[in-house]
């Protein structure tokens, strides 16, 4: 989660969502990115599919078995959607999205017993350092 922080604060620093995320397999970093979204114009740039990109490039294939997501943030749908195709064995998150939250907070995709997959899930985790950079971040916004 340490380096999903820094790559938190390289967002905040660029003028983005500061959201980090890091993929872990087999104690070693595959992939790690921060939102680029507005650097990008792309809105699909959110720091999980560019970390899982950047898996996936640095692998022989898009499966992830095995691996872990270290997030800041919980990952919206969209993500979590991705999160699955990769099939991601473990999602590790900051702060709650209440807004937005695709794993716990509004809907529980990665454990929906109705999809070919399913994600382990632990929240929470330096979650108050997470979302008061993202509340620093908005408030200088505003």
């Amino acid at each position: 989660m340490d380096i999903a922080l820094q790559e938190a604060v390289f967002a905040f620093q660029e003028g983005e969502v500061p959201v980090g995320a890091v993929i872990v397999r087999d104690g070693v970093i595959v992939g790690k990115a921060h939102n680029l979204r507005e650097t990008t114009k792309d809105p699909s740039a959110h720091a999980e599919l560019l970390a899982l990109r950047a898996a996936s490039s640095s692998s022989d294939s898009w499966r992830m078995y095995g691996s872990t997501l270290y997030v800041t943030k919980e990952p919206c749908i969209m993500c979590c959607g991705a999160i699955i195709n990769a099939r991601i064995s473990r999602v590790v998150y900051g702060c709650h999205d209440i807004k937005a939250g695709g794993a716990v907070s509004l809907y529980q995709i990665l454990s929906d017993s109705r999809l070919n997959h399913r994600v382990a899930v632990v929240s929470g985790v330096r979650g108050e350092e997470c979302a008061a950079l993202l509340q620093r971040f908005f408030k200088e916004r505003r």
